[in-house]
Order: structure tokens, then sequence, then C-alpha cells
């Protein structure tokens, strides 16, 4: 309400409180496991159970251990009870629908084998497939096969050496007209953008400022820069503020002097809560404190905004305000790797130091040419309105499947603009039995539980697709 006057249009998310009851449950749940796991481990410690856990060989006692037996507790009595709802392998494309080979296992999950059986037409809603560029036909595939055949499918070197090709130069000028900046730099893994990047720009002496539930590719990055790290809590400002404010008054631990460089780091979409960013806020805060900005917009670039230019777009901002503008390829797009866009002086700096750009090959050329399509698609470049139809289509999707939960009485995480969906479960068995439930029914879901969520916010995650149709929804 204090900052409403930034804001062009509404911004509505929920994060609806755990309730009690469910909580208290929750806990118990996880105290039943824990309790068996003990007993488990008592009984195969004395053989009455056969031990099917990775231990240290008996030539090897007198070792210093490699791994703590303790520390895979968790793994060993809790996740692999629930282990056949992750690394399902599919064999089709990731699109609106899949294939899925099928699986048994004899041994309570501690193995896996295959039947030979391929399960299907299920319907699709783990992929990041948000504009349903992932397909197997079309003017993409046509372009990349193409250029697989001229090109092939190797470049076996990286961009200072021989592997800087003309379709690497073509698709950053495309990728900086589509963000609006001066310049741009792709990179041959969206991760590795974050991590290798990072370090780069800040070092010992600067402060980070991060949100509390930044992706691990921003946390990695940050740890390996060297620069003092603070959080704050997830899209507050107040405590955003109040970090800035003692950064800036205090300075350095002991010596008190200056920071050499403040870096707030934020995401667009935040792939767990669905949440997306209070830009207008955090640009008003950089600007005050005369700080620079990090943006992720792995989740949000391609699926947010009127014409799917991401959530500056979305906010009605200039791409201007944000320093680095960072974001991936292999969401929306359909392919791999990631990009910084900002200013020239920034992209030329980061072509010389970026760990990135020296040492990691580059972008396969086929996968470039699926980008390069696929964004003048979006742009309308191609001379047809599909791309500005799929991102519409994306964003009623959205709003149709959320409102659908809500009406159902799910308790629902996010944005309402948000294509990722975060349907909470909370309880331990109910993510295992949720999973295998959809795939009877032919739906393939992810699940999602602690160390990925807090231990008591277990959830099932839908990403949506411009590729589902109404049909596809009401089914799920």
């Amino acid at each position: 309400v204090h900052n409403g006057g930034l804001y062009k249009r509404p911004f509505n998310e929920a994060f609806e409180e755990t309730p009690m009851l469910v909580a208290v449950l929750t806990y118990v749940g996880y105290g039943v496991l824990t309790l068996f796991g003990y007993l488990r481990d008592f009984m195969r410690q004395w053989k009455i159970e056969k031990c099917q856990n990775a231990t240290e060989r008996e030539e090897q006692k007198d070792f210093v251990p490699l791994y703590q037996d303790f520390e895979n507790f968790y793994n060993r009595n809790l996740y692999m009870r629930i282990r056949d709802s992750w690394n399902r392998p599919i064999c089709s494309v990731p699109g609106a629908k899949v294939d899925m080979m099928e699986r048994v296992s004899h041994d309570y999950n501690w193995t896996f084998t295959y039947t030979g059986r391929v399960i299907k037409d299920i319907i699709n809603m783990g992929s990041y497939n948000y504009l349903g560029f992932a397909q197997k036909a079309g003017t993409c595939q046509e372009a990349a096969a193409k250029v697989l055949s001229q090109y092939g499918a190797g470049v076996c070197s990286t961009r200072q050496e021989m592997g800087n090709l003309d379709k690497h130069e073509e698709l950053e000028k495309l990728v900086a007209r589509f963000l609006g900046v001066e310049s741009a730099m792709a990179y041959g893994m969206g991760f590795a953008t974050n991590s290798m990047n990072i370090p780069a720009l800040v070092g010992k002496g600067c402060l980070i400022l991060s949100d509390e539930l930044n992706h691990a590719s921003l946390v990695l990055g940050a740890r390996l820069s060297g620069a003092t790290i603070r959080i704050f809590k997830h899209n507050n400002m107040q405590s955003l503020e109040k970090l800035l404010k003692d950064a800036i008054v205090h300075g350095q631990p002991r010596t008190r002097r200056p920071w050499k460089k403040i870096l707030i780091l934020v995401e667009g979409i935040y792939s767990m809560e669905g949440s997306i960013v209070r830009l207008p806020e955090v640009i008003a805060l950089k600007k005050k404190y005369k700080s620079y900005l990090y943006l992720d917009e792995a989740h949000s670039i391609g699926a947010l905004g009127p014409n799917g230019r991401g959530v500056v777009e979305y906010f009605g901002l200039s791409p201007e305000d944000v320093d680095v503008m960072m974001g991936t390829f292999t969401k929306s797009f359909g392919a791999a790797g990631g990009y910084i866009g900002g200013k020239k002086e920034l992209i030329d700096y980061l072509r010389t130091y970026s760990h990135s750009a020296v040492y990691a090959t580059s972008l396969s050329p086929p996968v470039v040419e699926q980008i390069i399509t696929s964004m003048k698609c979006i742009m309308g470049e191609d001379g047809t309105t599909v791309g500005k139809a799929r991102v519409q289509q994306l964003a009623e999707n959205t709003r149709y499947f959320r409102r659908r939960l809500k009406e159902m009485g799910f308790i629902i995480y996010g944005n309402e603009d948000s294509p990722v969906v975060p349907l909470m479960l909370y309880m331990p068995a109910k993510i295992g039995a949720f999973g295998r439930e959809m795939l009877k029914r032919n739906i393939g879901v992810v699940v999602v539980g602690f160390p990925a969520t807090p231990i008591i916010e277990s959830r099932a995650r839908f990403c949506l697709s411009a590729a589902h149709t109404k049909e596809m929804l009401d089914t799920v």
C-alpha cells in the first residue's frame, strides 16, 4: 500500500499460512518417520534387515570416513520411500504431452527395473515449456535441422578461440534488441551464467544483498565471488532497505570503509513459490541508495509481459534501470544456455573477464538457431502473430488454472500472473501419494519436499504452457 504509486497494474500475491492442525500433523508425520528410521538403522546394524545403503569397505576401516553415515539418514529412511516420484525417464519431446518409460522396484525403491513398456500421452505439467517451443515439428525444428547439416552439432572451442560463429553474433544482436539494451552476451549453460559471472562482477570488499529464496546458481555465484553476503526476506522491501541503510551507515566490518560495490540479487519469477519480484520497489531502493541490480529472468523472460519481454515489460519499466539483465534460453525458448544483457561497457568487460566466456565451450549451432527462430517468432519478425498469440495463451491458461484450483479449495502460492503454480501438500506421505495418483491418471507433475522447500511446506508444482489446451487443464 505504501508503494502503491509505483505500480501501473494490480499486484496480487498470496502465501496462505500453514493451518496449525496441518503443521502439527506434518511434524508428527516426520517424527514417526524419524523413529522408524532409527529402528530400521538398528535392525540393519544387527543384520536383521539387509543393509542397502553405501558404507565404507572393511579394508578402509582405518581411513578417515569419506562421508558421515548419519548425513545420509534422511536419504535412507525418508527420501527412499518416495524416491519413485523423481528422475522418471521420458522418451519423447517434453511438449504438452510426453511418453514415459515404465519402471518398477522390487526392493522398496533402492533399485529400479524397466519393464520395456512406454506410458503414452501423459499430460506434461512439469516442464518449463512456457511458450510451447519444445516441439519436434515446425519452423524452429526445421531451421535447427538445416543449421545442423551446415555447421554440425559441436563447436569444440571457446568463444575467445575458434568457437565464435557468425550465428553467435547474430543471436547476441537479436537478444539485445529483444531486451531493449545496448549489448548482450550468450553463454552455453544457464546455471553457469550466474555462477561464473557474479564472481567477475563483485569480489572482496563488495556486498551482495540476496533474496532468501534465490536459486542455487545465484547462491553459488555469490559464494564463489568472495564478497560479503547478506540475506533479505523474500520480496520484503523493509528488510532490503534496512540492509542497504546499515551497509551505507556502517560500511565494511572492522575497518568501516565504504563498500566498493553493493549488488542486489533478485529473480523475476521464483520457481518454487510462483512469486514475482516487486521490481518497481527494488529499482526505487537501488536508485535511492546508489547500488547495482542483478535481475535473473530465467523463468520470467518470454513468460511475462504483453510481448513476452519479461518482468521489466510486465511492470512497464525501462530496461536501463536494471544494471545486469540475466536470463536463460532453457525455458520459454525450448533450447539451452543463458545470456546477460546491459550496457556495452558491462558486456565488453564480461567478454574478457567471465570464466564462462574464456573457458567454456560456446553454444551449439542448432541450439543457437532454435533460440533465434523462437525469439523472432515471439517478436513477430517471422511475419506471423503466432508468437504473440502464444504469450497471450500462456497468460490465459495461467489465470484460468489458478482460478479453478482456488475454487476447488486448494492452497495455492504466488502471483496470479505466474505460470509456476505451487499447490501445497504439507505432509510427507502426501508427496509420494500425489505424484503416483496423478501418474495413474496420465498426468505428469513435479512434487517437491525438503530440502528443496521448508520441512513443513511440501508441494506439487505445476508449470503451465501455451501448448496446453483448455481440455487438458480441465482434466488436470
